[in-house]
């Protein structure tokens, strides 16, 4: 699959159910965006903002009017999954923009979102554009319990705050499917490998644990991930959620015993970030940067349970 191609889901029964790979942060296999042709047509997650147009042009091949977009949502607000949300309110007229209440103040007036994003992505900001305010009057907030009916499909809200305290999944029951956000992870489909996700400020271990036996419990047959693409696990779906469980475990304990080791943070963070093989899927600056990120969260979730 290259940068920006669009292709049906087809893993499971998934039916009406498209992804987009964005080439976010010019790297292929790593951020999606997924369309729901339904009769309120739907964007799933929206990418970073450079890619915008992208998601435009996958709606033309899809023959969808952006003005028949009635939803454009994202399971959290961290700007990788958030950053186009203002470029697609302008693009969708018609659409509500519906955002996890937590976070939705914050896309109003994304001026203390630019700063955050901006301190914990380090050198990657390069790759990403100044988000576009979204008018309050456009935002349709959305709490833990919620559902967004799109006709034959309906988006169930549930609140998974572990990675950010602002993210949320949605359960598409018709599909049997979940769209994660961050919640299980990483897929990096071409190794078949899941691998953590751990960014600062608001990474907390115990809770990220809770949002995966959430995800367990709901037991779809397709986890739905934004970092990459669709997955079928059927019944082996509460296996393949106990396995992130224990790849997150064993990172967070790889970095407090590594920073035991060491005399500055800055040397575990450079530690793990030279050593990362996650190059050979992505390229090595986002393996790097992506390494060094996730230590730097796992490190302030170690200083606060201090």
């Amino acid at each position: 699959m290259d940068i920006g191609d669009v292709r049906e889901v087809t893993a499971g029964d998934c039916s009406d159910l498209y992804y987009l790979d964005t080439g976010m942060y010019e790297t292929g296999g790593y951020g999606a965006v997924y369309i729901l042709n339904d009769d309120r047509p739907a964007i799933v997650e929206t990418g970073i903002g450079t890619n915008h147009n992208l998601i435009l042009d996958a709606l033309a091949e899809l023959d969808i009017d952006p003005a028949d977009i009635e939803v454009v949502t994202m399971t959290h607000i961290h700007l990788d999954h958030a950053g186009g949300a203002g470029f697609l309110a302008e693009a969708c007229p018609n659409a509500d923009i519906c955002i996890p209440a937590a976070g939705a103040s914050l896309l109003a007036d994304p001026g203390k979102l630019v700063a955050g994003t901006k301190n914990a992505v380090g050198d990657q900001w390069q790759f990403y554009v100044e988000p576009k305010p979204i008018p309050e009057d456009r935002i349709v907030e959305l709490e833990d319990g919620d559902a967004i009916d799109l006709g034959d499909h309906e988006l169930r809200v549930h609140a998974a705050p572990g990675h950010a305290f602002h993210q949320v999944v949605f359960e598409d029951p018709a599909n049997d499917a979940v769209f994660t956000g961050d919640a299980a992870g990483i897929w990096i489909p071409d190794r078949e490998e899941i691998v953590e996700t751990s960014p600062p400020s608001d990474f907390d271990l115990e809770q990220c644990l809770e949002d995966v036996e959430l995800l367990a419990e709901i037991g779809p047959d397709v986890l739905l991930y934004t970092h990459f693409g669709p997955r079928y696990v059927g019944d082996d779906a509460e296996r393949v959620l106990e396995e992130y469980a224990t790849v997150l475990t064993e990172w967070v304990s790889a970095v407090e015993a590594t920073r035991a080791e060491l005399d500055a943070d800055e040397d575990v963070m450079d530690h793990f970030a030279s050593a990362t093989e996650k190059g050979e899927a992505w390229n090595e600056q986002k393996a790097s940067a992506e390494a060094a990120m996730n230590v730097r969260g796992v490190i302030g979730y170690l200083d606060n349970r201090e």
